[in-house]
């Protein structure tokens, strides 16, 4: 397929990850947050709520994974973008497997059937494959704000690390937004709304080591001539963003909305500024 047709593709996939996006935060921000009105207790109601609950959520992260190979596969070429997906997203299915079995590193924690089929009765599927596109985008935006890029050890170990910072920024807003709508709970009550400490250290390590691997299949040069001109993965990473905010904002978990906001909204108003 034809860069330019694989570009066009990716910013539909993108487009249609966005709407859905939207639709979900809607409606968990409104009819289905607090005490149901009556039209949704109707039998037509109540089937196509289950259709959408079983599907919306699995579907936009799909969709977003879609989005990013098919950026990357016009940007570097499909071989490049299909292992960047496998490798990324086998990394952080392993590292959630063991965090889901022993509670290293992220803390003693476990997923609930919202999220569609648990891979080893564990792990939801949508979940490897977001922290698959999520790092794609913090790495584009890291890459966005150094100066200068080469391919050096020091500077993917030094891009990697900032990646991971960027991505657990997404966190922020997202654990309490998904442990108040019972997506995950944990096992053992934490500081920051149930959350240990310990979870954020997981990520820090966890994205550091993704990031890495991806910049081993993708060097910092060419992120920095082939990916960071553009800002679909800016829009990629906004838009995950707004759904966990949105939840945060509607249950009144205000700490987690306001340093989540702040925390995404820094690095992304930054890395739109240049290029």
């Amino acid at each position: 397929m034809h860069a330019a047709i694989r570009g066009r593709v990716a910013s539909g996939l993108l487009a249609s990850h966005v709407v859905l996006i939207a639709f979900s935060t809607l409606a968990l921000t409104t009819f289905l947050a607090g005490t149901p009105p009556a039209w949704l207790l109707q039998p037509a109601s109540q089937r196509a709520l289950q259709v959408g609950w079983t599907w919306s959520g699995p579907s936009y992260v799909v969709l977003g994974a879609l989005a990013a190979i098919a950026f990357l596969a016009a940007r570097v070429g499909a071989a490049r973008a299909f292992a960047t997906f496998a490798a990324t997203s086998l990394i952080s299915l392993g590292a959630e497997l063991l965090g889901t079995s022993t509670g290293i590193p992220f803390g003693p924690y476990a997923y609930t059937t919202l999220l569609g089929y648990r891979i080893g009765g564990r792990v939801p599927f949508p979940i490897p494959v977001s922290w698959s596109y999520m790092v794609l985008a913090s790495v584009v935006i890291v890459s966005r704000l150094m100066q200068r890029a080469d391919d050096s050890s020091i500077t993917r170990w030094r891009w990697a690390l900032a990646s991971a910072a960027v991505l657990t920024a997404w966190d922020v807003s997202m654990d309490p937004a998904m442990v108040v709508t019972s997506h995950w709970t944990w096992h053992a009550p934490g500081f920051f709304y149930g959350m240990p400490l310990v979870n954020w250290l997981g990520w820090l390590l966890t994205g550091t080591i993704i990031a890495r691997v991806l910049l081993a299949i993708v060097p910092p040069t060419i992120v920095s001539r082939e990916l960071a001109t553009s800002r679909l993965p800016l829009l990629l990473y906004a838009a995950n963003g707004v759904f966990p905010i949105a939840i945060c904002l509607r249950h009144e978990l205000w700490w987690a909305a306001a340093l989540g906001a702040a925390a995404m909204g820094a690095p992304l108003v930054l890395a739109l500024r240049t290029k």
